[in-house]
């Protein structure tokens, strides 16, 4: 079986914490013989060391805009260099904090650190978890960067931007309607994020390259996941597995839904699939 898992609220909780028997159930799987992939919007920067220790065999980032199997990049989608700029440039005009999303780090805007408080500790508030400093918050970011900089990088896989409102997000997917334009912290205008991404970029079209790539099926892979970016892997993969903090129309989609993160849902769905 390949294995396909996204991190936040699947593998780890809202405080960044892999529960002990998820870290045990992931071993046990690739000593199964199983490939065990993560699949995340996390770039590969916000990928901490825990997570590689592993063993995983792969990575599919940025919700599909990168994938590395063994070590080997697979393929990656970039947004260019003018489309960074573009996009850096409207941000920058609407007051809205961002933060670019690249392999080589997290590279935030001159104000984002400040900007991301009252968003990150409602973030957290929503999970049930205590606020977090926002420099602990995302693995990986750079900070002080000057937009020059920012503006010219040709290697941004997804750029995050704080919604002042909700308007935020509508304006700037009618700006860039050739774009992924997506939100993250809430559903509908409760949202705290939004992201651009470039077109065709999905948690499904990457796992549909990672198959093409190992000669296998649908029916030979397994989604698990917690969130509505997570329903397009499950279209791809003949088992999908929603968490038991997952809503409920995730839960409907899914062909099993085992318990929350805390409550052990990884590995105790991992021993009833009998991959462990």
């Amino acid at each position: 079986m390949i294995i396909f898992l996204d991190v936040d609220g699947t593998l780890v909780n809202y405080s960044n914490e892999i529960p002990p028997s998820a870290a045990a159930a992931v071993r046990a799987a690739r000593a199964n013989g199983h490939a065990v992939l993560l699949n995340t919007g996390r770039s590969r920067a916000e990928i901490p060391q825990f997570l590689w220790d592993l063993g995983v065999d792969g990575l599919v980032g940025a919700n599909g805009g990168y994938v590395e199997l063994n070590g080997t990049e697979i393929y990656r989608h970039s947004l260019s260099a003018q489309q960074t700029a573009e996009i850096v440039d409207w941000l920058t005009a609407r007051g809205c904090e961002f933060y670019l999303e690249c392999n080589a780090g997290l590279f935030a805007s001159p104000g984002f650190e400040e900007a991301a408080q009252g968003p990150m500790a409602a973030y957290q508030a929503a999970k049930g978890r205590e606020p977090v400093p926002v420099t602990v918050a995302f693995h990986g970011m750079v900070f002080g960067e000057q937009l020059a900089r920012l503006q010219a990088r040709d290697d941004v896989n997804k750029i995050s931007y704080i919604l002042g409102s909700y308007a935020d997000f509508e304006e700037t997917a009618q700006r860039f309607p050739e774009l992924e334009n997506h939100t993250w912290g809430g559903a509908g205008a409760t949202a705290l994020f939004g992201d651009l991404a470039p077109a065709g970029v999905s948690k499904q079209s990457a796992v549909a390259a990672v198959l093409d790539h190992l000669h296998a099926q649908p029916s030979d892979a397994a989604a698990f996941g917690d969130a509505a970016i997570d329903l397009t892997m499950f279209a791809a993969c003949g088992t999908s597995v929603a968490m038991g903090n997952a809503p409920a129309d995730v839960q409907a989609a899914a062909t099993m839904v085992t318990d929350d993160v805390d409550e052990d849902g990884l590995a105790h769905a991992f021993e009833k699939l009998g991959l462990v």
